[in-house]
């Protein structure tokens, strides 16, 4: 499988691509998450271009070789909604299948309320609706208390400074489990680029769960989606599971009872045969 990479023009900036697949097939966009990059992807990229699916996966705003503008203002959600649906501007693509993961499903659930006629279908990786996340976290301290990060990545510099410690043995120890050291070093690198970490870091400091469910999006998600979710994910309660997909008008939820948040990492032949048949079926 040949897979090709391009830095394509969108929103203002140009995001570091990677396409694979046959140009004439059904279009899907797999969006990583933090502290992520398209290689996370991979087996994805490899099962659904196996079943002739065109595949885009985009190193996201700040991270690895994609642009990184200064400043957090620029690391809002509907920006970054915004550089995926100029992304698949920029491509040609009328309407697309999008798959999402961690901050990838965030953007992923943000495209599908703004802008759901852009959508064919939707996968969700271990992150709840907005509105969900939202409401629960307001009330369920057990949340709050999984969600420390999210605070300690508001502070000033010092997370840079921390992560980049024993050579990145903070962010490496959240990943999943079993990857190689090639695939460690192939992280190192990422997170090494010039200002990556500070871009990175700014999509939580731009983050706000009241305006990522604003008034002028419609909750209700009316795309098919499926969520496929972790139940040992330690950043983020199983029950925003279920309650997400009561917001899904035609939603469906399926569980991994030994995975991770890293779902599609730990799980890979599962995760991808669940996606390419809801990807596929009419």
């Amino acid at each position: 499988m040949k897979i090709t990479f391009d830095y394509v023009p969108t929103n203002g900036i140009k995001l570091h691509t990677a396409i694979a697949g046959p140009k004439n097939g059904t279009p899907v966009i797999l969006l990583h998450g933090f502290p992520d990059a398209w290689f996370g992807w991979q087996s994805q990229i490899h099962a659904l271009v196996s079943e002739g699916f065109h595949v885009i996966v985009p190193d996201q705003r700040g991270y690895n070789l994609s642009d990184k503008p200064k400043g957090k203002t620029k690391y809002h959600l509907n920006i970054l909604s915004q550089d995926i649906l100029g992304l698949a501007d920029s491509l040609g693509l009328d309407q697309f299948h999008l798959a999402g993961h961690d901050f990838g499903a965030m953007v992923s659930w943000m495209i599908t309320m703004s802008s759901p006629e852009r959508l064919k279908k939707l996968v969700i990786a271990n992150v709840p609706h907005p509105i969900v996340m939202q409401q629960f976290i307001r009330k369920n301290f057990a949340q709050m208390r999984k969600s420390w990060y999210a605070f300690f990545f508001k502070i000033p510099k010092f997370p840079e400074w921390y992560a980049r410690r024993k050579n990145w043995k903070m962010l490496m120890s959240a990943m999943a489990k079993g990857l190689s050291e090639e695939e460690r070093n192939q992280y190192r690198d990422a997170w090494a680029q010039e200002n990556a970490m500070t871009s990175m870091i700014n999509w939580y400091r731009a983050m706000s769960l009241r305006s990522s469910a604003r008034s002028d999006h419609t909750p209700k998600i009316h795309i098919p989606t499926l969520i496929l979710w972790g139940k040992r994910d330690h950043y983020l309660s199983y029950e925003m599971a279920q309650l997400s997909v009561e917001v899904c008008e035609d939603g469906k939820l399926i569980t991994f009872e030994d995975a991770s948040h890293w779902v599609h990492q730990d799980e890979p032949d599962r995760f991808n045969q669940l996606m390419i048949e809801h990807f596929k079926n009419e």
